[in-house]
């Protein structure tokens, strides 16, 4: 792995939290993700399952967990099972967690082969009311792909019928989306090595070059610095394509006059950010550029200031809309009529701002929740207003990751360039 390994304290803890909020007398089961497959005896890069991660900092293909706090056999209220490896596995994909880096790298002592897992899964059942098994509950998520947590329902559910059956997304994810301060040190740094890409580019965009160029500087800086990919496919996006909200063809050549939209973001040990920042090509924004450019800022530190214990975000959103419909009535984007005459379920400022505000962030980069959750101290979310003009090729976004404190908040991109006349200076001291 290119990060730095994560204190197994970490992993504990959580198994810990999550052992605390179940029922008595219970197990979870967690899968690993699938290996994908692309075409012929082609596989896509492995993406672990953010759960199984969040549980044992393990990043490995055919891992399975079984948690039974209550089991009166101690040696089977955590076991960890691994993909036995061997000499031919070892030549064409590499090395393997032995039994042993599985222990030091999770905190479980019961560390087992996947061939042991339905005898071991026999034994913990035969003492178990409740079975949590996982799904993928997402708001957004609309995927037909049957997963391989999809599929051990089905066959748990035949082989042991009447057992009671639970849903562990609502409890793991009430727990993740607080975080603990060693995960709000690995966002941390993931903001960090955005930065480092950030700053990089600002002293090679201009006019004539082309947005994969600037991606592959992003990446570049990126994996110099132990992030091994992008935290999400990168929207690099001049003129006219800042105004497409999920543009991601980045195959324009930059033109003198117009903005860069930059929504790009490093991951670290797993753990995303997500940063967007809006940058003129030639170096200077133009007065209508930077009227816009203005009140998007205005908006976003007016929203962070929302951020605080109790309120919750379909309130948080109303709230920002208000501050957004101010701006643009102000910028001559909409008029008074607009405002009397608006749909309530779709407020006239919608026209120029039709996305949200922000998302909680973490193992995901749209990390998991309930919308309808209390904001809490430890909660990290996005910030990320925008303002889009497609008859005037302008499209400004800027965001920043913050995280809710007892007494306000904390910016994780505080040094990231963000005030206009900064982005001019540092770009203007290679452009001359």
């Amino acid at each position: 792995m290119k990060y730095h390994s994560i204190d197994p304290d970490l992993f504990i803890s959580n198994r810990a939290r999550l052992a605390a909020n179940l029922k008595p007398n219970s197990a979870v089961i967690i899968h690993s993700n699938d290996v994908l497959p692309t075409n012929a005896d082609g596989t896509m890069v492995f993406r672990q399952n953010t759960n199984l991660l969040y549980l044992t900092g393990i990043e490995q293909e055919e891992t399975i967990l079984i948690m039974a706090p209550d089991h009166p056999n101690e040696k089977l209220r955590e076991v960890l099972f691994l993909r036995k490896t061997n000499e031919h596995i070892a030549v064409w994909e590499g090395h393997k967690f032995t039994k042993e880096e599985g222990r030091a790298a999770s905190g479980i002592q019961q560390v087992k082969w996947t061939e042991d897992f339905d005898l071991t899964l026999l034994m913990v059942l035969a003492e178990t009311e409740n079975i949590y098994l996982e799904t993928n509950e997402h708001i957004r998520n609309s995927s037909p792909t049957q997963t391989r947590n999809d599929r051990f329902i089905l066959a748990c559910k035949e082989k042991y019928p009447v057992h009671t059956y639970q849903r562990l997304p609502p409890v793991i994810y009430a727990l993740r989306s607080v975080k603990s301060a060693i995960e709000v040190d690995l966002i941390q740094t993931a903001c960090d090595i955005t930065e480092k890409g950030f700053r990089r580019i600002l002293k090679s965009v201009k006019p004539g070059r082309w947005e994969y160029q600037v991606e592959a500087d992003l990446l570049h800086e990126f994996q110099l610095n132990r992030s091994r990919r992008f935290a999400y496919e990168p929207i690099i996006a001049g003129g006219a394509n800042s105004c497409v909200l999920h543009y991601l063809q980045n195959d324009q050549q930059l033109q003198d006059g117009d903005v860069l939209l930059l929504d790009v973001a490093a991951e670290y040990a797993n753990y995303h950010a997500d940063m967007t920042r809006t940058i003129p090509v030639n170096g200077r924004f133009t007065k209508r550029q930077r009227a816009i450019y203005d009140a998007v800022l205005r908006v976003k530190r007016g929203a962070i200031e929302l951020l605080t214990p109790g309120n919750v975000i379909p309130e948080y959103h109303k709230s920002v809309g208000s501050m957004m419909e101010k701006e643009l009535l102000d910028l001559g984007l909409i008029d008074k009529t607009d405002v009397k005459n608006q749909d309530p379920d779709w407020p006239a400022y919608k026209k120029y701002f039709m996305h949200g505000t922000s998302h909680h962030l973490g193992l995901d980069v749209h990390d998991v929740a309930s919308v309808y959750a209390k904001f809490e101290p430890g909660m990290v979310f996005t910030v990320e207003p925008g303002i889009y003009v497609p008859e005037e090729r302008i499209g400004i976004r800027l965001e920043d990751n913050i995280v809710i404190t007892k007494k306000g908040h904390i910016n994780l991109m505080a040094n990231i360039p963000i005030e206009a006349e900064e982005i001019e200076d540092l770009m203007n001291e290679t452009h001359g």
